[in-house]
């Protein structure tokens, strides 16, 4: 290569390094600004992780806290006063009626409560609706009592084989007898019906006179 064609290679890529460098100044800001964005995204994703997992441990040890103490109305009251947002406000109802005995009043209001609130998720608040129907018992009228269990018992439901069993009982407090051995039966061979619930009904169809059924599928072991 000849001496000139070399120097105007060297002016070219001096040229071209010259723009290169003058790109990053005007526009270098941006790259920065991404890294920047990213790195900080991170960050703050980390320690939004952590805030939540404070505030988790957090609600956990109050409500621990609370129970520890003696008086069903020290509980209470402690129960109540610890700071909670959504579905932390479902447990803590749920809590608030964990010991009907003491204050069967206060247990149902705190049901109701949660039953009402539309913002907490369907699972708590038919959790809280069947809880509703087994601490309130004959204070609440058969008919509203089934109406209630038969909301939480359909298919898809979390509770609904829990539900079918109370369902069960309301017919034997009604006398019909027959109609709940059927239904208790059926129960017994429902796939998601767990073993313990079985062996409920499995005594109770007894009690009542029934056969229990011989051949049943196998349990669902998540379900209480």
């Amino acid at each position: 290569m000849s001496n000139p064609d070399s120097f105007i290679n060297e002016v070219t890529e001096e040229v071209r390094r010259d723009q290169l460098f003058a790109m990053f100044r005007k526009y270098g800001w941006i790259g920065g600004l991404l890294v920047v964005a990213v790195v900080g995204g991170a960050a703050y994703s980390e320690w939004q992780k952590a805030q939540e997992t404070k505030r988790a441990q957090g609600f956990g040890d109050a409500m621990l806290e609370a129970f520890d103490l003696g008086g069903a109305a020290d509980r209470r009251a402690a129960l109540e006063a610890v700071p909670a947002d959504g579905g932390q406000i479902a447990l803590r109802a749920l809590m608030l009626a964990s010991d009907p005995a003491e204050d069967k009043a206060a247990a149902l209001a705190a049901l109701e409560a949660l039953i009402a609130d539309t913002t907490q998720p369907e699972i708590y608040r038919d959790m809280a609706q069947l809880r509703r129907v087994m601490v309130a018992g004959a204070d609440l009228a058969l008919a509203d009592r089934r109406a209630a269990l038969e909301g939480i018992s359909a298919p898809g439901r979390a509770f609904r084989v829990l539900a079918a069993e109370q369902l069960a009982y309301l017919m034997i407090e009604e006398g019909k007898t027959d109609e709940a051995i059927a239904a208790l039966t059926a129960l017994m061979q429902d796939q998601e019906a767990t073993q313990a619930l079985r062996a409920r009904a499995g005594q109770i169809i007894t009690a009542l006179g029934g056969e229990v059924p011989s051949q049943m599928p196998a349990a669902n072991l998540d379900q209480g």
